[in-house]
């Protein structure tokens, strides 16, 4: 945090800390040496979901307490540095990107610096979001939380445009690359959890939209991507066609921005010349497609592929503290468990809208609970099982 501290007074005059696009573990903090990229700041707070999320799997306190300076220095920054737009008098990070795509103004000429792009707005809305919560959590900062809410009040809220696609930036800008790798302003959907069917439907269909104009070609850690993107709009059959899209063999090393990439035999992602990304998103999105506890509910199954008609996994995680388990013949799920591995109340989504489960049972032992919206809810302590049985 020391040299990200440095990095914000020296480039914006403010408080906290901040790193650009390029940090890494050599304290390297500062933007990067091209404007069209370098200049996102949004990244340090993109680091700090992974702190929370981290906590909201595991329930540990101590742990919050050990991160919380982290993520309230990170709020800090943007306490200090969004600035009022003079025109929609939202406030808005300045200078900015939206990763990596150019626009074209009306005078025809492109640009890729801007102010209060759709994805900062994401990821800033999101940590204020996040800090409030633990904060209120820890028991601590109640008078910066506050100034929280009324910042994050004042942040652009993610926006459609006239073509019915997730805007990209404060105005509808046309794309200079309309098929660009980077779907930058889709963050609020994955890893984030602003957009979704249930919630926002109308954002929810938009993004499906923003992503059928991207297309679906592209570099290995892009599609990795559009697989997670793909599973949270419940699509398993565009998800799967993504993995295997992914998967595909790149024998050759000329692999490059324009010819897009698969796998490499090592089994390397296939972006010029590799990154991790597609690897690590790759993994994550089939655990997407099998299993998904980002809204408040566990929910098994909620994009599975016409492929996968028959299978099982164990022990992925859901929020909330819970080990997860199942099997499903012909897509219909035969048995699922939730182990919880930390004491409290979980909200299961029934996995078959066609039947009731022949059995509830905790610990072995039956038990009944009542149905509302197709979701039940049981309290387990640490070590309790919960199986539901068709």
């Amino acid at each position: 945090m020391a040299s990200g501290e440095r990095t914000a007074k020296a480039y914006y005059n403010a408080k906290g800390w901040v790193t650009h696009i390029l940090g890494n573990v050599w304290e390297f903090t500062a933007p990067g040496e091209h404007p069209s990229w370098g200049a996102t700041n949004t990244s340090a707070a993109w680091l700090c979901e992974h702190l929370y999320t981290h906590y909201l799997y595991t329930r540990d306190s101590a742990y919050l307490a050990d991160v919380y300076p982290v993520m309230r220095g990170a709020a800090q920054f943007f306490v200090d540095m969004l600035v009022e737009d003079p025109k929609t008098k939202y406030l808005v990070t300045a200078p900015t990107t939206s990763p990596e795509n150019a626009y074209r103004l009306p005078n025809g000429n492109t640009a890729s610096i801007c102010a209060g792009s759709t994805m900062d707005n994401q990821i800033i809305r999101e940590l204020f979001t996040n800090t409030i919560n633990a904060a209120a959590i820890l028991g601590v900062d109640s008078d910066f939380a506050q100034v929280l809410v009324a910042k994050k009040a004042r942040l652009m809220p993610t926006s459609i445009g006239r073509d019915g696609r997730i805007m990209e930036w404060l105005q509808e800008y046309e794309e200079v690359e309309p098929h660009h790798r980077h779907v930058s302003h889709l963050y609020g959907l994955y890893p984030g959890n602003e957009i979704s069917w249930d919630k926002t439907p109308e954002l929810a269909e938009a993004a499906r939209k923003t992503l059928l104009a991207r297309g679906d070609e592209s570099t290995g850690w892009s599609m990795a991507w559009k697989i997670n993107f793909w599973a949270r709009l419940r699509d398993g059959n565009h998800a799967w066609k993504l993995l295997t899209d992914l998967l595909r063999p790149c024998v050759d090393t000329k692999t490059n921005m324009v010819n897009g990439g698969g796998t490499y035999p090592n089994l390397f992602c296939a972006h010029p010349p590799f990154q991790i990304d597609g690897n690590f998103g790759g993994c994550a999105g089939v655990a997407e497609m099998l299993l998904q506890s980002q809204y408040g509910c566990i929910e098994v199954l909620p994009a599975l592929p016409t492929a996968w008609a028959n299978g099982s996994f164990s022990g992925l995680k859901a929020l909330g503290g819970a080990e997860v388990s199942a099997e499903w013949k012909e897509g219909a799920v035969e048995w699922m468990t939730v182990k919880a591995t930390h004491e409290g109340d979980f909200h299961i989504k029934l996995p078959r809208k066609d039947a009731s489960p022949l059995s509830l049972l905790v610990n072995q032992k039956a038990i009944s609970l009542p149905v509302v919206d197709g979701t039940i809810t049981v309290s387990l302590k640490v070590g309790d099982i919960l199986t539901v049985q068709y």
